[in-house]
């Protein structure tokens, strides 16, 4: 049986499925903690969300599918603060970043859908 992913690898498989996304998580990263500073999973979630949902404006889609199979790895075999903060956190972040650009949230369900 697989381990469960932990809270400090989820940033990591994020840089890995979404390469575009790495100078700015190296800009956040600077801006937002000092060293050996606990890093807030739910706050990273919001940088993240919002550069997903800025790359789905530019139209810049290639990234996604390998995004949305991070979420369901950590959706069904993160540990217990992982799946929370990806519902709860990431999920609804996503969510509310598309409504508020007046976007409808079903925009992502191919790439959410596509494994199920």
């Amino acid at each position: 049986m697989k381990e469960e992913v932990s809270k400090g690898e989820v940033m990591e498989l994020f840089l890995q499925a979404c390469p575009s996304y790495k100078k700015r998580w190296d800009s956040y990263i600077q801006d937002n903690y000092e060293t050996g500073d606990e890093q807030l999973l739910y706050i990273d979630f919001a940088d993240f969300a919002t550069h997903v949902v800025d790359s789905y404006k530019q139209n810049e889609l290639n990234e996604f599918s390998a995004v949305f199979d991070v979420i369901e790895l950590l959706l069904t075999t993160g540990d217990a603060y992982v799946k929370e903060a990806a519902t709860i956190g990431l999920l609804e972040d996503l969510q509310n970043k598309l409504l508020y650009s007046g976007r409808d949230t079903s925009v992502f369900n191919p790439y959410y859908t596509e494994n199920h």
